[in-house]
């Protein structure tokens, strides 16, 4: 899927800029629940942003409750993504 373009001029800041795209795909069924999200290295070369901004957005998404983390094997979609209808 191709990444929208981040605006770093716009008032949200990039990191919830990404959040809104992958909460998008995850929306539409892009991201069906089980599936990985691109990796922290995948979205900074997606989105051409700094590793701590890729880092942030996964952080919101897993605090929306629409993504869970196991360490040391990735960031996956919730079986029932709380935020999405």
């Amino acid at each position: 899927m191709a990444a929208r373009e981040i605006d770093p001029r716009a008032p949200e800041p990039p990191y919830r800029q990404i959040a809104a795209d992958l909460t998008a795909e995850i929306a539409r069924g892009d991201l069906a629940p089980g599936s990985p999200l691109p990796s922290e290295k995948e979205l900074t070369e997606r989105y051409g942003v700094a590793r701590n901004t890729a880092r942030s957005a996964l952080g919101v998404l897993r605090e929306a409750g629409l993504v869970y983390t196991v360490p040391g094997r990735g960031t996956y979609v919730t079986d029932r993504p709380e935020g999405v209808v």
